[in-house]
């Protein structure tokens, strides 16, 4: 198997309350149906969270926790971050090249933060990139809504070619999950 799932920062500061995140019941169901293939199918699930020294996203605070709807599993690999790229000062580049991962599936939040640095970041080091198109979410900002930031950046990640390889953007459910 040369393929894994990477689930960026479904955590509860953006999962629950006030900053809840676009549709997030319909995105982390998304997500959920998607890793349970993942792990059926043998593929490394690696569950990265976001951190900050104080705030919302302080290590081990109720906001850093993971989403209680999140299935998770204690096979998952975790990762903790400090910035919006889950491979910048992070052990993901190594964790993915000591199983000889090429391919990579993403979701998560925020759409329009980490997961757009880190499918970048990916694209950049030469993974195959695979966005569930469904599978992430963020919320609305001062210019445009959360489902026009969702829909825009699913049409520029798909559609940049200029790192040799582009992200292949389909709904969850569409997702080939074999290695």
């Amino acid at each position: 198997m040369n393929t894994a799932l990477l689930i960026i920062d479904v955590q509860r500061a953006i999962s629950v309350g006030q900053y809840a995140a676009f549709e997030i019941d319909r995105v982390i169901g998304n997500i959920n149906g998607l890793s349970a293939r993942a792990r059926a199918a043998g593929l490394p699930v690696v569950v990265i969270q976001h951190e900050e020294p104080s705030g919302e996203f302080l290590f081990d605070s109720e906001g850093w926790q993971l989403a209680d709807d999140l299935a998770v599993a204690d096979s998952d690999i975790r990762v903790r971050k400090t910035t919006p790229d889950s491979f910048h000062k992070t052990n993901l580049q190594d964790v993915l090249q000591q199983r000889g991962i090429r391919r990579l599936i993403v979701c998560g939040l925020q759409t329009d933060y980490c997961v757009d640095t880190s499918v970048r970041r990916a694209l950049a080091l030469g993974y195959q990139v695979v966005l569930a198109a469904d599978a992430h979410s963020t919320l609305d900002n001062a210019a445009i809504s959360a489902p026009q930031i969702i829909a825009h950046h699913n049409a520029v990640l798909g559609s940049m070619s200029s790192f040799g390889v582009r992200a292949q953007v389909i709904p969850a459910g569409a997702v080939q999950v074999e290695g």
